[in-house]
């Protein structure tokens, strides 16, 4: 199985919304349609995020405007994945960073620590368990260094956690390409990757 990683670029809006369109969400919350704009760099103040069909369409635009970020697996020219991956410092303001991530420690204004944060995995049904999460990360990871960014850093939740969903991806996926915890809380992990 071919499978080609893109960036996630303005001319692939329409693309990036149509995976969500016939994608379930994950094994869990089959019937939510999130279309990961609560994961951008974009302060959600203001924003109306209550139906499927406004998330869609804020979508759209945050992929035309830069303000979604991540990559697109495709196999046999049809998108199959999808990993959100943006600059942590300029999410701070998205719904579900407000909500959910008081647990993850924010790096000193004053230094120049540049870290990729990695959101959300989602791949389609039929294509899951055949590694394409893991070309996902690498290629988050290989870029994320080619930008002069120090560390990719991940938030998979625990079994344990108020969150059922495995959007977040899983321990085994970062540990495997060389991430380490550098926090554990009730809500769930905070790894890290160093790059060179």
């Amino acid at each position: 199985m071919a499978i080609e990683i893109r960036k996630l670029t303005p001319d692939l809006a329409e693309e990036y919304v149509n995976f969500f369109d016939v994608t379930p969400h994950d094994d869990n919350v089959e019937e939510h349609k999130c279309y990961c704009v609560c994961w951008c760099n974009d302060d959600y103040i203001s924003k109306d995020l209550s139906t499927a069909e406004k998330r869609r369409e804020l979508a759209f635009q945050y992929v035309k405007g830069n303000n979604l970020q991540g990559y697109l697996a495709y196999s046999d020219g049809k998108v199959v994945g999808w990993c959100n991956a943006n600059t942590k410092s300029d999410c701070l303001k998205c719904a579900s960073w407000q909500r959910f991530m008081s647990y993850v420690p924010l790096e000193e204004s004053d230094t120049d620590i540049k870290v990729k944060s990695v959101f959300c995995f989602m791949i389609a049904s039929e294509k899951k368990r055949q590694g394409i999460a893991t070309l996902l990360l690498e290629r988050v990871c290989q870029d994320a260094e080619q930008d002069g960014f120090h560390f990719v850093e991940a938030y998979p939740y625990k079994e344990s956690s108020y969150q059922s969903s495995d959007f977040g991806g899983y321990f085994e996926l970062y540990n495997k390409l060389g991430f380490q915890v550098v926090l554990e809380t009730e809500q769930g992990l905070v790894m890290r990757k160093k790059l060179s």
